[in-house]
């Protein structure tokens, strides 16, 4: 069985957002933080080289594949910030629907700037996805 390339690691959240370069993406990830802090209790953490997460939680797939991932994350790419989601929590696409402006693939949910977007559909989202990993992992203290 092939190993996870995302895993957690002890490189330091706050010399990753500082090597982004552009200046509003950087400080947009800083807001990201305080805010996924304030609604998960739960500090931010690496996974990778570039995702930076904040909890996790163990999955077994039907095929046999497990494996650790973040409860909830985000990463700053070049063109946008992703943010990692479930693609299924509650009233996601009516939630989409206000969200803002943004692209999804699959759970990634890609935004250019915290401007974009209404933050207090943001923190429902968080708390839907968050209530829907609880459901789906029931045996971990992943929320």
């Amino acid at each position: 069985m092939a190993k996870n390339k995302t895993t957690e690691t002890n490189s330091n959240v706050e010399n990753f957002i500082n090597k982004v370069k552009d200046e509003t993406r950087r400080n947009n990830c800083f807001t990201l933080i305080k805010l996924l802090q304030s609604q998960t209790s739960l500090e931010p953490k690496m996974w990778g080289p570039s995702i930076v997460g904040f909890g996790s939680y163990h999955y077994k797939y039907d095929s046999g594949r497990e494996g650790d991932a973040p409860l909830i994350a985000f990463s700053p790419r070049s063109s946008s910030i992703a943010l990692y989601l479930s693609g299924s929590f509650e009233q996601r696409e009516e939630l989409l629907s206000k969200f803002g402006k943004h692209k999804t693939d699959g759970g990634c949910i890609h935004i250019k700037t915290l401007a974009d977007i209404d933050i207090t559909v943001f923190q429902q989202m968080i708390t839907n996805h968050l209530k829907y990993m609880q459901q789906q992992h029931p045996n971990n203290k992943c929320c």
